[in-house]
């Protein structure tokens, strides 16, 4: 589905990604795991087209997409949870999910989309409880579940989500994975950039590892979760470090 072939992105006169190689197939769920500063977040932006590479192709479902805009990227069925949620903060809890659905209401019945908006509703009860609250006035956890909640109502083919445990507690975490593992067991691939390296490892069946922009390791996540020297270094395990 989603094809990276030798991207390399950057600001100003520094690149931030050094020829980054990634494959997503449909169905998947695929982790990008590193320190603060590797470039999880950047990949992501190139890949909605919010960066620009400055070398390598993007493909998506065949499709070379690097150079499309980032609307035009969003309607192919590419959505993305940002870092930090970006939430309209002055927009109440349903508007919000109302702007999630913008392409979408150009060609599909509005009652269509008001029902799967109710049904979203269901899902995330305490979304329901500040359904006309401003979502700036939503706690961390619940502006979470609105931004995941906002990309789902654009029907996404591939999900892509951004450091999702930022600023959380962790029972609040604990249910931001749950929803992640359910939209993926739904049929949605996902594409998940997480800080918090062995609960992106569990999650996922497939990862990769960055560090400094470049990918130091890739393969199945249950193998990367074992491996000595990942476990030293981003999973907090080893000689110098604690279980």
């Amino acid at each position: 589905m989603l094809d990276v072939r030798g991207l390399s992105v950057g600001y100003g006169s520094t690149n931030v990604l050094h020829q980054i190689d990634l494959q997503v197939n449909s169905g998947d769920f695929v982790a990008v795991v590193g320190s603060n500063g590797a470039g999880k977040s950047t990949l992501l932006r190139s890949i909605s087209g919010l960066l620009k590479p400055r070398t390598g192709e993007i493909y998506f479902d065949g499709e070379r997409i690097d150079q499309l805009s980032a609307e035009s990227i969003a309607k192919l069925g590419i959505a993305q949870v940002p870092e930090g949620r970006r939430v309209f903060p002055d927009q109440n809890t349903q508007d919000n999910l109302w702007l999630g659905a913008y392409v979408r209401l150009r060609s599909e019945p509005r009652i269509r989309i008001a029902d799967e908006i109710e049904a979203l509703f269901e899902r995330f009860e305490g979304l329901a409880r500040r359904r006309f609250s401003p979502a700036g006035l939503l706690s961390g956890g619940e502006q979470q579940m609105l931004a995941i909640a906002r990309a789902l109502i654009g029907k996404p083919r591939l999900l892509m989500l951004d450091e999702p445990s930022l600023g959380l507690a962790p029972t609040i975490i604990e249910k931001v994975f749950q929803a992640m593992n359910q939209e993926h067991q739904s049929g949605t691939t996902v594409l998940l950039v997480e800080q918090l390296a062995y609960a992106a490892l569990v999650a996922s069946q497939r990862a990769y590892v960055l560090d400094r922009g470049r990918v130091s390791a890739q393969g199945d996540s249950n193998i990367l979760l074992n491996d000595k020297k990942i476990q030293e270094a981003y999973l907090g395990t080893g000689k110098h470090g604690n279980c």
